[in-house]
């Protein structure tokens, strides 16, 4: 259903330590540089799933309120991953990784990015 998903930053240097450090723990790479933007996606197949940019209209970036992407893990440990280097570059904590009361494996953790966007990742497996 989804093609891709963009989250606007101010700082494209910032973001693009922030991402390139939590997008590798998922098995995600920088697949696509350009003056205002970045994507990322994994290599096979080669398309890009996120898109970190400036936004488009020249404003400033700003948060959607209740707004929030949720990016796939492949275990608990890629969970831990995501949290531990998106602390490491810069994030902040919005919610340790743990189970959650959304499904008997939903195992997750919350942060936000430099800019304040909210992401989680989850694993849904029991390992």
């Amino acid at each position: 259903m989804i093609k891709y998903i963009t989250l606007g930053t101010n700082d494209l240097a910032a973001a693009r330590a922030f991402y390139n450090s939590v997008m590798a723990s998922l098995g995600f790479s920088l697949r696509a540089e350009y003056e205002d933007e970045l994507g990322y996606g994994p290599l096979e197949p080669a398309n890009i799933l996120l898109w970190v940019t400036k936004p488009y209209d020249g404003r400033n970036a700003t948060v959607g309120n209740g707004s929030m992407t949720a990016l796939r893990a492949a275990s608990r440990q890629a969970v831990d991953n995501f949290h531990a280097a998106g602390l490491a570059a810069g994030g902040t904590d919005e919610g340790a990784p743990g189970l959650r009361p959304y499904g008997p494996n939903f195992y997750a953790c919350y942060l936000r990015d430099p800019d304040g966007n909210k992401l989680s990742a989850v694993c849904d497996s029991p390992e």
